[in-house]
């Protein structure tokens, strides 16, 4: 298992089932966990400590409201953790604050609200970076994205 995707609610399983589409797309291994960081706090760094310990290198971490998820989890690891704020309340603006605004020194890399398919993304050009045959994967993704949009909207169109 390379990636570890938690979110705090079976709620927000159909959210973040995006982080694993994408993480399948290129072969990738992954564990995902429903764990709140208030109501179970003491499970979620048992689980964190289990996950890092079986190779867990980059962690996703869903959140919506307060958001506290990913960085309660970016606090007690050194990996990596892509957080995805989600709409859950005034559109999701409140997740997307709490995790874009983390203190220094402990970051968060955020993506979009409710958009873990780029947390995977992400995910998947940090690994890459170690693992050349991500990497390969990943550039032939990138070639075929490109071909696809010029072959989608090559022609003219009538507006």
């Amino acid at each position: 298992m390379k990636v570890a995707i938690f979110f705090g609610s079976q709620s927000d399983t159909e959210k973040m089932r995006g982080a694993a589409n994408c993480l399948k797309e290129f072969g990738l291994e992954y564990e995902a966990y429903i764990l709140s960081a208030h109501r179970v706090p003491e499970k979620l760094e048992e689980v964190l400590a289990d996950v890092e310990t079986r190779g867990a290198e980059v962690i996703i971490a869903g959140a919506g409201l307060a958001a506290h998820l990913p960085g309660v989890i970016a606090s007690k690891t050194i990996l990596p953790v892509v957080g995805v704020p989600l709409n859950g309340a005034i559109g999701g603006l409140d997740a997307l604050y709490s995790i874009v605004q983390m203190p220094k020194s402990i970051p968060v890399a955020t993506v979009g609200i409710d958009n873990s398919y780029n947390a995977g993304m992400l995910a998947v050009q940090i690994l890459a970076v170690k693992y050349p045959e991500i990497k390969e994967k990943l550039i032939n993704f990138r070639k075929e994205m490109k071909a696809k949009f010029i072959a989608d909207n090559e022609k003219k169109i009538e507006l």
